[in-house]
């Protein structure tokens, strides 16, 4: 499983003064508020940045960072990530999961044959979407519904569906 979990990502920054505007990637942008520290994946390493200020506007969530004070110090940082470690990742209840933990899982029928692989998780309105790699090929979305998804062993890495009529072309 992975240990750091993204939570933003930096679109552009905002002013003069080093804050920058994040694309949030969690549920809850509230988070931000509590949130104390990230890390900021540069593809080359991790920096760990305290957070100084947090603002809201439109569907971004304005940062500030400490010791961050001008444009210059944070442009380059455009497009890279923000991530938290497990522990200050929000609390999940009950049948919820990270998407980073079941990306890869293996998807099985309920009837234990082997369908694909989970390739991606759609946020859309009322329910997410799973997007399933199958054994051929093909993408198959399912519906994150209990009428679909039986099953999700985040521990075995394993994912029981139900296929519902139509949804394969046979």
């Amino acid at each position: 499983m992975e240990n750091l979990l993204q939570v933003g990502v930096i679109t552009q920054t905002h002013g003069i003064k080093g804050e920058v505007k994040v694309f949030p990637t969690t549920d809850d942008v509230n988070r931000f508020k509590k949130l104390k520290n990230v890390i900021l994946d540069t593809g080359k390493e991790n920096i760990e940045l305290e957070i100084e200020g947090v603002k809201f506007f439109k569907q971004y969530v304005i940062l500030k960072f400490k010791g961050i004070d001008h444009i210059n110090d944070i442009e380059k940082y455009k497009g890279k990530s923000l991530l938290v470690t497990r522990e200050n990742a929000v609390k999940l209840g009950k049948n919820e999961y990270f998407i980073a933990d079941m990306i890869g899982m293996k998807v099985i029928t309920e009837d234990e044959k082997e369908f694909g692989r989970l390739k991606d998780v759609l946020a859309t309105g009322a329910n997410d979407v799973y997007v399933v790699q199958t054994l051929d090929n093909k993408e198959i979305l399912l519906p994150a519904i209990k009428q679909c998804i039986l099953k999700i062993d985040i521990d075995n890495q394993i994912m029981t569906v139900h296929i519902m009529k139509g949804l394969l072309d046979e």
